[in-house]
């Protein structure tokens, strides 16, 4: 059984019939000494792997004085049943030969002729200076003392011990708790895990060991990964399993995959399988035949995420090198399936049987760490910080115009969408509609940033087709052009080229609009959290960055937050606000509105008026606890009124996501954005029926989808109509997120604007170089020719 199933039993009650300390030498290097080093050696009696991930072996002088200290030395890997594990302690200036090769390595000076090693679970140093105490310590596992030792176990610490002669347990590694008698003095002999010995080649270079025997152990990758996401061998160990190594990561978690060559008929059973090094550069190469030894683990990159089977604490034995590898699977139309995942009522598939020919995830999750393959590929999510980047291998699933895929309902998720990385060299700087041709492969991997990830030892020929910024129309004079852009957390503390790019965006991507309704303003020096709650220094950078673009000279409008209450950074006091340009719209200035109060709608003879310009809709309304609170402001235009209401609704952050463990996804914050989208339909309800021929533009980042319940109970009672419908299927996306292009932004108009043109601009979500993660979007109103004019 593994280490971890022997919870809390007693060195003194209970003689270990599993790892034991078998051979101590401290003489190495010393005056007459053949061997260069010190070392203890470690031997498994038992029918079972032993896990020693966490454990140590720890050094005390024979004397046990009180300003003794017990040293430590960390233990990591598996021991094999029947087998040893060596570790390598302080080097002398003498000696002529090295020890094989050490599983562990430490630099404790023992001493050669008095002294104790103690076994321990977990690797703080023990406090303990008497045999009494330290056998009675639990995390104790085993102990000898040499020489004249105060700690050891039983009668007498083992005696003969010098520069030249180690003590060790007889072959059978009888184990009676009593030193004297289970220990001997003789000739050392370290083995390692590798079998080897000082004369067997391998010698001394502080690496990691294999498991002895070479042939294979009786389980096999397929049995480990089993027909299910969870290992039937979860939490166990497992000894000499048999692969071919086919991509080595020597970055973040450091490991590499293995494939049996030897494949069982089951579709569901994956062939390969990740093993985690941790910290270490894994010592493999892509070609080696390998048995690997250790722990089987299910790790979880995040609470909600699917787990990645992995082997941990490794010990490994390369048996030869350059071996061809095994065919790649193949990823494309013909072989993942078109529904996305299996439905468990909102919880996990884990347990579930895979049904790899029904279901997208289950295909994914049946070739987890085997090579897999993709021909020629389409970009759809383009490369971000990590040099990762997302492509489609179903070409007709969903196309934009420019070349993404359309993420258009909860029912038909896009499952052709792969996340690409590359192992051996810095992958391309690719935007959405690039090409990779010819073959891409590398073992299949799973990240709680996306999901299934190819991690490729082998890229396709990248092919820039050179998608460009789209840049709109002017508006006409009889035209008020009002946009919405998400400027993603502007601050005056910002670079300067920050500025001057959202600003080229404003001047001449969207063409100069008369009204930007601007989302993720911050305060003026932005996330410190000091109680700043002005803007100004920040709008008035931007606005002069616009006018140096060639844009107008903006004028602005907002409404001063209260400190750290309307969520987004902490400090950052994030708002929406207004800008305009004065010399084609006047702003209807109306005093009275701050954080807290209320504008309403007021009729009057020449219509609908709102009581307060700038003003925010019930801004002490549950529905905006922690959230930006939407800006209302009344404008003029060739003599009509408009009102536009600028919303930022709270965030998709808590949502499960679609390639998680549970099934269907909890999209838990639709709560507070249902009502958001209820206080602003209540709003405008409010306006139509002062004057049912009100125009009125109700823009910004909703953070959701234009099928999503948020935006039916906007427009619920038919009082707004979402003008991205309004635009062709392969066109209505503002944002791109893990390949899928969608609409998180959005501009809606009451029935009374009949005349407009609409346009979503695609400038930044489609681009690796971003100056924002949002698109814009304007609309162009012909005031004059709307309804009850």
């Amino acid at each position: 059984m593994a280490l971890t199933a022997l919870p809390a039993w007693t060195a003194a009650a209970v003689p270990s019939a599993t790892a034991v300390i078998s051979e101590v030498y401290g003489g190495g290097g010393n005056s007459g000494a053949t061997l260069t080093r010190d070392f203890v050696e470690l031997a498994n009696a038992g029918s079972e792997v032993f896990d020693l991930s966490g454990y140590s072996v720890q050094y005390l002088p024979g004397s046990a004085s009180a300003g003794s200290l017990w040293q430590v030395t960390s233990l990591s890997g598996s021991l094999a049943a029947g087998n040893h594990y060596l570790i390598g302690e302080g080097t002398g200036t003498g000696g002529t030969t090295a020890l094989p090769t050490p599983d562990a390595s430490g630099s404790i000076a023992m001493s050669a002729t008095t002294g104790t090693i103690a076994l321990v679970s977990g690797t703080t140093a023990l406090t303990c200076k008497t045999a009494a105490d330290c056998t009675a310590d639990s995390r104790v596992l085993d102990i000898v003392g040499y020489g004249t030792a105060v700690v050891r176990e039983g009668s007498g610490p083992a005696t003969g011990a010098s520069n030249t002669a180690s003590v060790a347990r007889a072959e059978s590694l009888a184990d009676t708790d009593d030193n004297a008698a289970d220990l001997t003095a003789g000739t050392p002999t370290p083995v390692n895990s590798a079998g080897q010995t000082p004369d067997s080649g391998g010698g001394d270079g502080g690496g990691g060991g294999g498991g002895g025997t070479t042939d294979p152990g009786t389980v096999r990758v397929h049995d480990i990964q089993g027909t299910t996401r969870l290992s039937p061998y979860a939490n166990k160990a497992v000894t000499r399993v048999p692969g071919i190594v086919t991509g080595v990561r020597t970055s973040g978690s450091k490991g590499y995959w293995i494939q049996d060559p030897e494949a069982d008929t089951d579709a569901r059973t994956s062939e390969g399988v990740f093993v985690y090094t941790g910290s270490a550069t894994p010592t493999v190469a892509v070609g080696d035949s390998v048995l690997v030894t250790g722990k089987v683990s299910e790790y979880h990159p995040s609470s909600t995420s699917q787990s990645v089977t992995e082997i941990t604490g490794p010990t490994v034995t390369v048996l030869s090198s350059g071996n061809a590898l095994s065919e790649a699977a193949t990823l494309d139309a013909t072989t993942v399936p078109d529904a996305y995942t299996p439905d468990a009522a909102g919880g996990s598939i884990e347990s579930l049987p895979l049904e790899p020919t029904t279901y997208a995830l289950d295909f994914y999750e049946s070739l987890e760490g085997m090579r897999t393959a993709f021909g020629d590929a389409r970009v759809v999510g383009a490369t971000d910080a990590y040099d990762e980047f997302w492509v489609t291998v179903k070409p007709d699933e969903h196309p934009t115009k420019r070349g993404g895929t359309l993420y258009s309902s909860y029912a038909e998720p896009n499952t052709g969408r792969v996340k690409v990385a590359s192992l051996d060299t810095t992958g391309p700087t690719a935007n959405v509609g690039d090409e990779l041709s010819g073959t891409t492969t590398g073992p299949l991997d799973y990240s709680t940033y996306g999901g299934y990830i190819l991690q490729a030892t082998q890229l396709g020929t990248f092919a820039d087709k050179g998608l460009k910024q789209e840049v709109t129309r002017r508006q006409k004079g009889n035209e008020l052009a009002v946009a919405t852009y998400n400027v993603e957390n502007l601050d005056a503390l910002d670079a300067q080229e920050k500025f001057d790019r959202l600003a080229q965006g404003v001047a001449t991507n969207l063409n100069s609009p008369d009204i930007v309704a601007l989302e993720e303003i911050q305060d003026d020096n932005g996330a410190t959290n000091d109680g700043t709650l002005t803007s100004e220094e920040t709008l008035g950078k931007f606005t002069a960055a616009i006018h140096a673009a060639g844009g107008p000279r903006y004028s602005w409008r907002y409404i001063t937050p209260e400190n750290n209450t309307d969520g987004g950074e902490p400090g950052g006091n994030i708002r929406q606000v207004f800008l305009f340009n004065p010399k084609r719209v006047d702003f209807v200035d109306r005093a009275g509105g701050d954080a807290t109060t209320a504008t309403s709608v007021v009729k009057t003879r020449k219509g609908a008026q709102l009581t307060y310009s700038p003003g925010r809709i019930n801004p002490t309304s549950e529905a905006w606890d922690s959230s930006r609170k939407p800006l209302v402001g009344e404008f003029r235009f060739h003599g009509e009124s408009v009102i536009v209401i600028a919303n930022h609704f709270t965030s998709k952050g808590g949502d499960q996501p679609l390639h998680g463990r549970y099934q269907q996804p909890t999209r838990s914050s639709e709560t507070q954005r249902a009502a958001q989208a209820a206080e602003v339909n209540t709003f405008v309800k409010s306006l139509l029926a002062a004057d049912k021929d009100a125009k009125a533009v109700v823009l910004g980042d909703l953070n959701d989808y234009e099928f999503s319940d948020t935006v039916k109970t906007l427009t619920s009672g038919n009082v707004l109509t979402p003008l991205i419908t309004t635009l062709p299927p392969s066109e209505r996306y503002t944002y791109v997120y893990d390949g899928n292009s969608q609409t998180l932004d959005h501009t809606l108009t009451t029935p009374a604007v009949t005349h407009f043109d609409y346009d979503v601009v695609h400038l930044n979500a489609e681009f690796a170089d971003q100056a924002s993660d949002h698109d814009p979007q304007i609309v162009r109103i012909d005031v004059s020719r709307c309804r009850g004019n």
